[in-house]
């Protein structure tokens, strides 16, 4: 093929036209907003070790504390805006990196893209969680303040909890996150992308030496799985400092401050190793279902599962 014809959009299986894109962005929309909804416990406690850690000391006592307090509700609270805020970020995440990668893959030319692609891979990332944060910012933003409000100050139903902040121009709805949660989540998207592309290149280069396609699914969906969890332990060391920060601006000592004044204040040992091991656990397991779904529903769709050679 002369690389005048060359097209990355007829790479795949299927030819990557607005259909698939369209079932990339819904499959990207299960895989981040079943298992971000479905580790609400997990968060909540992380968010309250990182907020007040005289309190909340580890993972289980965490819950302990907060079952003992409010009850199953307690370490449920967010359900609501985590769901729909991360099934629009995983939609936009996921189905506007497939986009990117392939305008930057055309826009590189044939040979360019094979030196290149790790960068291609980085660049499409970032690109396509510019878009996701924005739309799950205001999400985001009310269910940290959901999940780190002392019982009784602040409403824990979804409905309630938007219109107050919507109400109290303290809360800086519905972007004032937008920054932090750019630093935390478009370097720990680049991170997520290309060390999972990377590692099933591995795969499939030294262990998996023949043609991806004569391997079954069941297979290919391992191979999908282990990727993308070791891409997510590397996703969580990446990005903790910034997701400290998210959730120390949703404290009420920290109404009205930068979010360099708290860093000053905090630390940045604190803000890099607060609660670590509990997100590395949590986001390399979220991390490898959350491509498993992804590429089981890609494979479901007649799409093929993401990467390879």
């Amino acid at each position: 093929m002369s690389s005048a014809k060359w097209d990355a959009r007829y790479l795949g299986p299927v030819p990557h036209d607005v259909n698939y894109y369209a079932k990339c962005m819904l499959g990207g929309a299960l895989a981040c907003g079943v298992t971000h909804a479905g580790i609400t416990p997990l968060d909540v406690a992380k968010c309250n070790m990182q907020v007040n850690p005289a309190k909340y000391k580890g993972l289980f006592p965490s819950i302990s504390t907060l079952l003992k307090e409010e009850g199953q509700t307690g370490i449920w609270k967010g359900f609501g805006p985590t769901l729909v805020g991360y099934s629009l970020q995983g939609m936009f995440k996921y189905g506007l990196y497939e986009i990117f990668k392939d305008t930057y893959m055309n826009l590189a030319g044939e040979e360019m893209t094979e030196k290149y692609k790790p960068l291609i891979w980085v660049a499409g990332s970032a690109s396509a969680e510019v878009f996701a944060d924005i739309a799950l910012c205001p999400l985001e933003m009310t269910k940290v303040k959901i999940q780190t409000s002392a019982t009784g100050t602040f409403p824990t139903g979804f409905g309630s909890a938007l219109a107050a902040m919507r109400a109290s121009p303290e809360t800086r709805f519905p972007f004032g996150s937008l920054g932090p949660l750019w630093s935390r989540q478009i370097p720990y998207t680049m991170a997520k992308f290309f060390c999972f592309e990377k590692i099933v290149q591995m795969f499939y280069t030294n262990v998996f030496t023949q043609p991806k396609e004569t391997y079954a699914q069941t297979t290919q969906l391992g191979i999908t799985f282990a990727s993308g969890y070791l891409a997510g332990v590397v996703c969580a060391i990446v990005s903790h400092p910034a997701d400290s920060l998210v959730s120390l601006l949703g404290k009420a000592e920290n109404k009205g401050k930068s979010a360099g004044t708290i860093a000053s204040e905090v630390g940045i040992a604190t803000l890099a190793t607060k609660g670590l091991g509990t997100r590395v656990v949590m986001i390399g397991t979220l991390t490898g279902f959350q491509w498993w779904i992804y590429d089981s529903f890609k494979s479901a769709m007649g799409l093929g599962t993401t990467g390879g050679k």
